[in-house]
Formats: structure tokens, C-alpha cells, sequence
């Protein structure tokens, strides 16, 4: 059933959350590696059957341009390159990195870096309504080992949260001075165990990606 509001829809290599933009109540479903798009859609609208919306934004791991995918998610299945998702959800659909949908509801003005510590390292820049998706990840760092090798869940497990701390200061500080950012977001799971916050950062939260959904449609953000 078409109706006025927005779907939120964030998805994750283990569960697929849902939120109506007007209302409180948060839905999931099982992802995983053998996800398809066409899983994807079918799942949610079997969910969401008694919502009604004109709208949806979908959030998904990878690299997104121009409102398509243009590389397959490393943690789903195959199929999501090329994929219509309007004409699967027969609404309007905008689709955005996971990142950048955390990072838009994480906004606060100014020039913002959005860093997520979670299994990886998602990132995104965000200033006067506009949102860039980041792919800093896989860029060198120190000798064999990349920026997400160091701050993400593989730094974290190999280095233990002394040194994966010392890391996340170091690597925030070098990315907000790289992109001249105002302030810097950290989301991501692994946020909550950094004992103290980098220089100019504030903590996010999960439910930010929900918010950020919403703000692309209403506050007319602009996704490059």
C-alpha cells in the first residue's frame, strides 16, 4: 500500500533494520553473505505490510554513486550492481552508502568527517548539505597495513584496544587535518570501547542512520 512517509532501511551484513521516518518502532530481518537485492526487497515489503509510505531510503555497504551501487557489498550476495530498487519497491528510491546515511543524521553543521570503528572503517564528509562519500579504508598506513587494518575489527583483535586506541587517535587526527573537517563522528560499534574520545570528536549512534534517512528527503541533502 502506497501512503505519505518515508522507509528507512539500513542494511548490514547480519540484519536488515527498519524504521518508519514518523514512527518509533524499529523492525530487523536476517541478512547475511547469500543476500540478494531481490531477497532484500521481498523481505522488507513482507515486513512492512501494514506501513504505509511514498518513499524510501535504503542504506547499504559499498560504493555508491550516483544512486547505484558500483561495486557488489563484500559481506552480501551477488546481483546488487545494476539492481532497479525503485521499480522493486514502485516508489521513489535513494539510494546511499551506509556510511553517509549515518554520517547526514549525524550532522550538526559545519565540515564534518563521519568515521565508523565497526568490522571496518566506513567514512564520509558532510558540510552545507552535502554529503561525500568516503573511501579511505584501503589506503596505506602503516608498512603492509591499511587504514581499516589498524582501526577496524582486524587492528582491534591484532593490536588488543591499547594500541587500537592509540590508533583511532592517530588516524582520525591525520584524516580531519587531510580533509580540513570542523569535527569528526565516530559510530560504529567499537566507539563505545575508545576509554577517551580524539580531539574534536563526538560519539554517534546507530539510530543517527535512521534520522539520516529521513533528512535526505526532508532537508534536501545532496549525495555525490
Amino acid at each position: 500500500m502506497k501512503g505519505k512517509g518515508i522507509l528507512v532501511v539500513d542494511i548490514g551484513g547480519n540484519n536488515i533494520k527498519l524504521k518508519h521516518a514518523d514512527g518509533e518502532e524499529r523492525r530487523k530481518v536476517k541478512s547475511g553473505p547469500e543476500l540478494t537485492p531481490d531477497a532484500m526487497v521481498v523481505a522488507v515489503r513482507t515486513l512492512v505490510t501494514d506501513w504505509a509510505y511514498d518513499r524510501v531510503t535504503l542504506g547499504c555497504p559499498g560504493a555508491v554513486r550516483g544512486g547505484r551501487l558500483v561495486r557488489e557489498p563484500v559481506n552480501l550476495g551477488t546481483g546488487w550492481v545494476g539492481f532497479d530498487f525503485q521499480a522493486a519497491f514502485d516508489r521513489p528510491v535513494e539510494l546511499v552508502n551506509d556510511a553517509v546515511m549515518q554520517a547526514i543524521g549525524s550532522y550538526d553543521g559545519g565540515k564534518m568527517l563521519f568515521l565508523g570503528l565497526g568490522t571496518g572503517l566506513g567514512a564520509a564528509l558532510v558540510a552545507e548539505h552535502v554529503a561525500v562519500p568516503l573511501e579511505v579504508a584501503h589506503l596505506p598506513y602503516k608498512r603492509k597495513h591499511s587504514f581499516e587494518d589498524c582501526v577496524g575489527q582486524r587492528g582491534l583483535e591484532r593490536m588488543g584496544e591499547k594500541r587500537w586506541e592509540k590508533a583511532v587517535h592517530d588516524v582520525v587526527a591525520r584524516l580531519q587535518a587531510a580533509l580540513v573537517a570542523d569535527y569528526v563522528v565516530l559510530g560504529g560499534g567499537n566507539t563505545k570501547l575508545l576509554k577517551k574520545l580524539p580531539k574534536d570528536s563526538r560519539p554517534g549512534h546507530n539510530r543517527n542512520a535512521f534520522e539520516g534517512g529521513a533528512r535526505i528527503w526532508e532537508e534536501q541533502f545532496r549525495v555525490l
